[in-house]
């Protein structure tokens, strides 16, 4: 079982591999568009820099946590993305610096929270841990972002188990989200990893599964690669169902991205 504090180190190490790409990026790197729409770097650094200080908040002062909330966000406003254009829209140094300051804050704020304790957030409350492993997935969605923007080829690392942990448990999540009722049906979901160990979830006996790469299925829960571009074998309704609709982060459902290949493997 992953600790806190392991969390932590992978999500320093998470964040500074995303750092290393943006550090020596000029002004016009910084304003590359990425694969999210009308998104360019600076948006996605702003982004993380954004939900970093709505992290510290909640762990700092969780009694105040909706009211600040209530008095922060105007009636039918979209916070997050003016959040990230009010990033983008900064000297990139300082937005760097902000981003910087503000990840170092989330480790010291979430390190410091009891194991046991709830913090307040804009879905379901979460343990320190489970924060710590959103804050993991969407510095890695981002970053994946970033990457594609830039042209880079990130190495998988074993990082990755966290976000294929947080796309499992967010799979009745996914259905609810689209208006359909939560699977009965379990799923038995195997990856391999970056260095070839299995990652398994679910009953060995379920009929319903999802195989393959584990970088593929982080890429599927966090809607950075369509369906078709991904080497999972799926068999079974409930997988299948599934599949399209899978997403880890909050928020309406995803617009997910336009295939580039052909379909997986589906039985």
């Amino acid at each position: 079982m992953t600790t806190l504090d392991e969390l932590l180190a992978d999500l320093h190490a998470e964040s500074a591999e995303l750092d290393a790409l943006v550090a020596g990026l000029d002004p016009a790197g910084w304003a590359r568009p990425t694969p999210a729409e009308g998104w360019t770097i600076a948006h996605q650094i702003a982004h993380l820099a954004w939900t970093d200080g709505w992290t510290i908040r909640s762990a700092r002062t969780p009694a105040d946590f909706f009211d600040t909330a209530v008095r922060t966000f105007a009636p039918g406003s979209d916070p997050i993305a003016e959040g990230a254009a009010a990033g983008a829209a900064e000297p990139p140094a300082e937005l760097l610096a902000r981003w910087r300051a503000g990840r170092a804050e989330v480790l010291a704020a979430l390190g410091a929270v009891p194991t046991d304790v709830r913090l307040p957030w804009f879905g379901p409350p979460m343990k320190a841990a489970s924060m710590a492993t959103a804050r993991l997935m969407e510095t890695w969605a981002h970053g994946q972002d970033v990457a594609d923007s830039l042209g880079a080829v990130r190495v998988p690392s074993a990082r990755l188990r966290h976000v294929a942990h947080l796309g499992v448990r967010t799979m009745g999540f996914a259905f609810t989200l689209h208006g359909l009722p939560a699977p009965e049906e379990p799923v038995r979901v195997e990856l391999t990893g970056p260095d070839g160990e299995l990652w398994a979830w679910g009953p060995e006996d379920a009929a319903d599964r999802i195989t393959g790469p584990a970088l593929d299925f982080c890429q599927l829960v966090t809607q950075r690669r369509h369906p078709a571009d991904l080497a999972l074998a799926v068999s079974g309704r409930t997988a299948l169902a599934w599949l399209p609709i899978a997403q880890v982060f909050a928020g309406p459902p995803g617009k997910g991205r336009e295939p580039e290949k052909s379909a997986p493997e589906s039985g």
